[in-house]
């Protein structure tokens, strides 16, 4: 693990680093904010997951979560949305696909097998990394996201109940099987048959008998993806008589921008918090 940079931040440290990663087969970048209290003890790890066309930077450089991180004692561990380099396909004019655009599936049609194994970089590779590397509790988890990443969060959390206490998500993909900036990613990573494309589907696996505890999701009414893209509705309607809590916030005039994930950071970070313990 190489360090990239550190900088001091209410009374922790915010930290990038690389790593040559054998599930990507390539060096990939991911940031993780240490708060005061794991100097002295383990904390619990809060994942957040991005969107399309990010990295980690973005939510480090823009979610302002560092001071109420630093205040509820959590690690929170950012990694990068896609595999990088120059021998990693892409689609250079279509930003729905290929770098920035993992959608955190291992995809099983080429050109793209090698590199875009994203769902086991993030559930295996990149956690193990990280309990070496880091005074962190693994029994006490949480994922949470943006949009694509908060579709990857949804769909991690339902296939993991076991490692993962707490999911929420700013502005999820909840059916990106039926959304028409995600059905054709589908298509070119897992191929015609749609059954495959279930298990990356938050929608589709609670209709299989994937089961969570609870969900927060908020939403801006005034987000231009909301209505081609996004549809909580749709989980909304999915998860009815299956046990699963769903807190769905609308939000009038707040769009699908940081400015958006930035006001109501805070409310997800206590509310991951509570259920970390």
């Amino acid at each position: 693990m190489k360090v990239l940079s550190q900088n001091q931040a209410f009374g922790g440290m915010q930290g990038v680093y690389a790593h040559d990663s054998s599930a990507t087969s390539c060096e990939m970048t991911f940031a993780v904010f240490v708060p005061p209290k794991a100097t002295t003890e383990p904390c619990p790890v809060l994942w957040y997951l991005s969107g399309l066309t990010c990295t980690h930077a973005n939510v480090m450089e823009k979610g302002e979560y560092r001071r109420m991180a630093a205040e509820l004692g959590l690690i929170i561990v950012c990694p990068d949305t896609s595999p990088r380099g120059n021998d990693v396909p892409d689609e250079l004019t279509n930003w729905q696909m290929g770098k920035g655009a993992g959608f955190y599936l291992d995809a099983t049609e080429k050109p793209w097998t090698e590199n875009f194994q994203m769902y086991t970089y993030i559930t295996e590779e990149l956690p193990a990394l990280i309990g070496e590397q880091f005074r962190i509790d693994m029994s006490r988890q949480g994922v949470f996201g943006h949009s694509m990443g908060g579709h990857g969060a949804m769909t991690i959390a339902l296939k993991n109940p076991d490692r993962f206490r707490s999911c929420s998500a700013f502005a999820p993909i909840v059916a990106p099987s039926s959304a028409d900036w995600s059905a054709p990613a589908f298509e070119k990573y897992l191929g015609s048959d749609r059954a495959a494309w279930r298990q990356y589907d938050a929608c589709a696996l609670v209709e299989d008998g994937a089961r969570f505890p609870e969900f927060l999701i908020d939403q801006g009414k005034a987000d231009g993806f909301l209505e081609t893209g996004l549809r909580p509705w749709l989980f909304e309607e999915a998860v009815k008589g299956t046990g699963i809590g769903l807190t769905l916030r609308m939000h009038e005039r707040y769009d699908h921008s940081y400015y958006f994930i930035s006001t109501f950071m805070d409310d997800h970070l206590r509310w991951h918090a509570e259920r970390l313990g």
